[in-house]
């Protein structure tokens, strides 16, 4: 699986964990970079990256970011799954099924991270580079950006869980056209499905990503991944209170973040969270 998994300290820039093709940085103010990194094809997506996708984010996860921005190297942001080894990984049930559940846990695993994500996006964000945005709590892009999800042209079907994540992010009605039709949209009429959230201009997408990802470290943590956590509850098909979201809810009046936050309004200053 490519060069194996290395964390180092840097004073300077924060801490690395690295392969070859997915490049991590971590920031003294905790928020964390994950660079797709195969510029030369679009950054689409190889089999080893799939595999060691759900290895980086739990190596991530250990380092307590307060956020996490997925990205590509340079002007594209995924180009989809490499199909230049689909021929390889796809000639027997056997290998469809694995390079299959590999894709899914890497998109289990991005959508199950327990702090905010975001996407900023460039380019081309197309079949599995478009599904790995949609795993992010919080899409962003600029005007270049293009979407597709393209299984129709290729005689596949795209899984159920990820049309629900579709679904999710953009209605029944906007789902059906974007898989129907394999048609690519341009960032304005995406910003309008909520297929994306903010569309920016090409020069002003890193900044707006940074203050948006800066903005939520000064939030109380906690409460970030509490309510996180509930929004997957829900999206998983709770409708009601439970036990388990009942003493969650309760118990941040008892927590470290409610104590800093309760006191810093009354005080008249930022939160030390």
């Amino acid at each position: 699986m490519g060069a194996p998994l290395s964390l180092a300290d840097n004073s300077e820039d924060g801490k690395h964990i690295m392969t070859d093709q997915l490049k991590t940085e971590i920031s003294d103010n905790g928020i964390a970079r994950l660079t797709l990194s195969q510029p030369a094809r679009r950054n689409a997506i190889n089999a080893d990256m799939w595999a060691a996708l759900p290895i980086v984010l739990s190596a991530l996860e250990a380092e307590s970011p307060a956020a996490l921005i997925v990205q590509g190297d340079g002007e594209h942001f995924a180009a989809g799954a490499d199909i230049s080894e689909f021929e390889t990984l796809y000639s027997t049930a056997e290998s469809a099924a694995q390079i299959s559940a590999d894709i899914q846990t890497a998109f289990d695993a991005l959508a199950a991270f327990p702090m905010p994500t975001i996407a900023s996006i460039r380019g081309a964000c197309v079949g599995g580079g478009c599904g790995l945005a949609l795993c992010c709590d919080i899409r962003m892009a600029d005007s270049t950006a293009r979407f597709a999800i393209t299984p129709a042209k290729l005689g596949l079907v795209y899984p159920f869980s990820d049309i629900a994540r579709l679904i999710d992010a953009v209605g029944v009605a906007n789902a059906k056209d974007i898989l129907l039709s394999a048609r690519i949209i341009k960032a304005k009429p995406a910003r309008k499905m909520g297929l994306i959230h903010q569309t920016h201009a090409v020069d002003e997408l890193d900044a707006a990503v940074s203050d948006y990802a800066a903005a939520l470290t000064r939030l109380s943590p906690e409460s970030l991944r509490v309510t996180k956590s509930m929004i997957a509850a829900y999206q998983n098909g709770q409708r009601g209170e439970t036990d388990e979201t009942r003493a969650q809810f309760l118990a941040g009046f008892s927590s470290r973040d409610f104590g800093e936050g309760f006191h810093a309004f009354l005080e008249k200053r930022a939160p030390e969270f």
